[in-house]
């Protein structure tokens, strides 16, 4: 299976770990991505005012790249890119002013674009054309008795229009647990937001949200919290050390995206594990599972 790839700003900076594991277990499972010959910032939120038409050329361009790259479908790892992405491309082929307007300003490229290309997060890929059974048969070393709090976010599941799952209860990260050997805590802040850019401008918001969710997961007996959202990521993972500063009762708690311990139950080399790249280190949760590392 071949198909377009987005990889976005942050997976080739602070999410590194996110793209290498990601591309390694695609590869085990037959897939194939293949990065967009050209691509820009996705525009990184997408813009809530009705009349604000320029903000959506980002993603729109990026989309118009998929085309030119000859494909009709593009993959995603990043929360924010996806959403970004897929809502931009609904308005567009909702509201055909807009689509006309973005059009015409980018007279320069080859390509108009009508709205066609399908924008997929890898979690749909494994989930509807992968299937969980088939990615049982590539587990080498299971991950039994770990237990992991799947983490949705704000972005992979809302608006309603561009979830991947049910919005309310999402499952597709349990289900991938499921078939690595690992189970999943009910997790009452799975998709709640982490404080997004608060992080910047009230960073002390930022800080009691992750105090109270990592608290919380580790309450409930996780070993880890899985996500797929970078800043995310920044936020309940790399924010742990300010959190202990401003809370001396916190203990940290390793947060990792979901393609690392797939990587991990692959049995794939460490190299694609990228855990020099996590804030804290996992390693030690995996000899629960029986795993050398």
């Amino acid at each position: 299976m071949k198909i377009a790839y987005y990889p976005g700003c942050t997976l080739k900076s602070t999410a590194k770990n996110f793209e290498i594991s990601a591309i390694a277990v695609a590869k085990e499972l037959g897939i194939e991505f293949v990065e967009l010959s050209r691509w820009n910032c996705c525009g990184t939120v997408y813009s809530m005012t009705s009349d604000d038409v320029m903000h959506h050329l980002a993603p729109i361009r990026n989309l118009i790249r998929v085309k030119e790259d000859g494909f009709e479908k593009v993959v995603t790892l990043c929360s924010m890119c996806f959403n970004t992405l897929k809502r931009a491309n609904i308005l567009v082929q909702r509201e055909r002013e807009k689509l006309d307007k973005i059009n015409d300003f980018m007279y320069l490229e080859n390509i108009d674009y009508a709205g066609d290309v399908e924008v997929l997060h890898l979690l749909e890929i494994l989930r509807d054309d992968i299937g969980w059974e088939e990615i049982m048969t590539h587990v080498k070393n299971p991950l039994n008795g770990l237990v992991f709090a799947p983490y949705y976010g704000c972005l992979l599941v809302r608006p309603p229009e561009v979830a991947i799952d049910n919005v309310e209860m999402p499952y597709v990260l349990d289900r991938l647990f499921e078939s690595l050997g690992a189970k999943a805590i009910d997790y009452p802040y799975s998709t709640e937001c982490c404080g997004a850019y608060n992080t910047v401008s009230n960073p002390d918001i930022v800080l009691d949200r992750t105090y109270t969710m990592v608290n919380l997961a580790r309450q409930q007996g996780a070993d880890a919290i899985i996500l797929s959202c970078p800043l995310c990521d920044f936020n309940l993972e790399a924010r742990q050390k300010k959190v202990m500063e401003k809370y001396p009762d916190f203990h940290p708690l390793p947060v990792l995206y979901f393609t690392q311990i797939m990587a991990v139950a692959f049995g794939l080399p460490e190299n694609t594990y990228g855990f020099e790249y996590n804030s804290i280190n996992p390693e030690g949760i995996f000899k629960k599972a029986g795993e050398r590392l």
